[in-house]
């Protein structure tokens, strides 16, 4: 490694606990629990718990939770299912008989059953060894005494301020005390939500045992109160991206019929390395696509000085361009063949297709591939703002949100990786007697039929978040993930490439320069797309950034420290020794360990 690597602040290296989240409350929060003598587990849904506080313009109660985890008496890594599916009457005739082709982005007809309360709780019950009371106290605080406002809570308020006023009143009452968002730096106060948390924990303490008290909380929320309210809130309608009001379709039967589940993780070996991701239902998979694709130009690849060299940015972005096409043409909650897709024999047949110029096309391969024909309307079109790279509020108040990640490992080897996201508080109009909203994952689904990822009662939407782990030797080393939508797995590309090819440590690695392209549907309403559009950080440098534009990438700078949220912990299986890392990018995401 040169001297000449810039890092924003130190590698942490111990031997006690690691946790790297993307709000420091969480980190600290999950770190609190490792001291309490807690586990991994205990941790991360502790910070799970806080981040929907502490970021709820990112995810909340009603959202979801993919995680990848292993433990410290099983090696092998396993995948925590928590996306909920669509509600038993959400059929694509529905939504073409309201004159719709695409699944708003707001509102209630987007809502999915909500996986995240379910999913940390089986998570608790099953791995971890503290109550809910002992990781849901520190939420509860928050909630009711006050979270310290960042800047961009009151800016995705301040954007949907309109909507709220006028269309969803009971989102103007939480968010918008005195008429006007909370200001950076002051407390906001959800004790409706407080309430909630408080009602499920007294629902569940009536039982004996730990076990038996987080059962009672999870059917008091999928067969009690919490389903009540939800069922009876979704009859009403309200306005949505479609420019129009509509009530939603999720209903009591819809929560009560769904848990959370356990499956294998889908891994794929790259040498002394195996990258570890969740099944096809997510867009995880999509990463392994792209690392099988550069395998052939393995000697290409080059860091200077703790950046990618512009061969390496463009050869990484024609990747995933193809890997990306197969995502649209074959991944979803359905049986996808995997084992082909992530092949060595398929992969050389499709580098080939990688050529020195930029291409402008969507290419699926494979036998069959079959894409949306919606597609034709969404290219070049778009999508907020594109340097961005992530659903957020654009610039005419549309609202996606976004998502928040969370990595831990403890001394035993207890390992991590968390994506939750949803139910932002900007997905569809508060439930006043819960304090939280429901989530907008269903806009995710194609409305066109006969694809893998079209809209079917009871289906898991292909989602894009992204938890990471990899694997050295066969040993788990390293959870890693970012927020991001599409970009998830393109700047977790960046990351990789950094660590195994730059030979960056974990905190060197996240601050390197990143880049992304939007050269394939975005996931998000209103599925748009810039078919040459290259995004990268400024710090990648002059003579790069022109390079990249002399191979035909549309290129757009993003500025310095753009692009990514990522966080990383890490485990030597040798020494023991403990590392983490966090994202400097918006000075939110902070690890702490000891």
């Amino acid at each position: 490694m040169v001297d000449t690597v810039f890092t924003s602040r130190p590698e942490l290296a111990g031997t006690h606990g690691m946790v790297a989240t993307t709000h420091w409350l969480a980190s600290s929060t999950g770190m609190a629990v490792l001291e309490d003598g807690g586990n991994a587990f205990d941790a991360a849904v502790a910070a799970g718990f806080v981040l929907q506080v502490a970021e709820p313009h990112l995810n909340g109660p009603a959202g979801q939770v993919p995680a990848i985890f292993v433990k410290a008496d099983d090696r092998t890594p396993k995948v925590l299912c928590g996306q909920g599916t669509s509600p038993a009457a959400a059929t694509p005739a529905h939504f073409r008989d309201l004159g719709l082709d695409l699944i708003p982005g707001t509102g209630l007809l987007s809502a999915t059953v909500p996986g995240a309360w379910d999913a940390w709780l089986l998570l608790l019950r099953d791995h971890g060894t503290k109550s809910l009371r002992d990781v849901l106290k520190y939420a509860i605080s928050y909630a009711w005494k006050g979270v310290p406002v960042i800047g961009r809570i009151t800016d995705t308020i301040d954007a949907v301020s309109g909507l709220f006023v006028h269309h969803w009143p009971t989102s103007a009452q939480l968010w918008l005390p005195d008429g006007e968002p909370p200001t950076p730096g002051s407390l906001h106060r959800n004790r409706a939500l407080a309430r909630t948390w408080q009602r499920l924990l007294g629902q569940a303490e009536i039982h004996a045992g730990r076990e038996a008290q987080l059962d009672a909380a999870r059917r008091a929320w999928s067969q009690g109160f919490v389903a009540e309210a939800i069922d009876e809130f979704s009859r009403r309608a309200f306005r949505d991206d479609s420019g129009r009001d509509h009530a939603g379709l999720l209903t009591g039967d819809d929560l009560a019929s769904w848990e959370a589940t356990y499956e294998d993780a889908v891994i794929t070996d790259f040498g002394e390395w195996s990258l570890v991701k969740c099944g096809a239902w997510t867009q995880g998979p999509v990463l392994a696509q792209q690392l099988r694709l550069l395998e052939g130009f393995r000697d290409r690849l080059r860091y200077v000085d703790g950046r990618p060299d512009a061969e390496t940015v463009h050869l990484a972005t024609e990747c995933a361009k193809l890997a990306f096409a197969d995502r649209e043409a074959y991944y979803g909650d359905t049986d996808v063949d995997l084992g082909t897709l992530l092949s060595w024999e398929y992969a050389e047949r499709r580098r080939a297709l990688v050529g020195e110029e930029a291409s402008a096309e969507l290419r699926p391969g494979g036998p069959n591939p079959r894409l949306p024909t919606v597609l034709e309307y969404t290219r070049g079109g778009q999508s907020g703002t594109g340097a961005l790279g992530e659903p957020t509020v654009d610039p005419v108040g549309r609202t996606r949100g976004d998502t928040v990640h969370i990595d831990v490992v403890d001394a035993e080897g207890n390992m991590i990786s968390a994506t939750p996201s949803g139910g932002w508080l900007q997905s569809s109009p508060t439930i006043p007697e819960l304090g939280f909203c429901l989530d907008s994952r269903a806009q995710m689904f194609w409305l066109e039929e006969g694809l893998p990822n079209s809209l079917a009662p009871r289906k898991r939407p292909r989602i894009t978040l992204s938890p990471s782990m990899a694997l050295r030797h066969g040993e788990p080393t390293i959870a890693f993930g970012t927020p991001g939508g599409d970009q998830q797995d393109q700047w977790q590309l960046c990351f990789w490439l950094a660590h195994t090819v730059g030979g960056l440590n974990l905190q060197e690695s996240i601050d390197a320069p990143a880049w992304h392209t939007t050269a394939f549907p975005s996931s998000f309403y209103p599925r748009a797309w810039q078919p040459k559009e290259l995004v990268v950080e400024s710090r990648m440098g002059e003579d790069t950034i022109r390079e990249l534009t002399e191979r035909g990438h549309d290129v757009v700078d993003a500025g310095p420290w753009a692009l990514g949220r990522l966080s990383a912990v890490s485990r030597d299986a040798v020494t023991g020794i403990l590392r983490a890392a966090a994202n400097p990018r918006g000075m939110q995401g902070y690890a702490v360990g000891r």
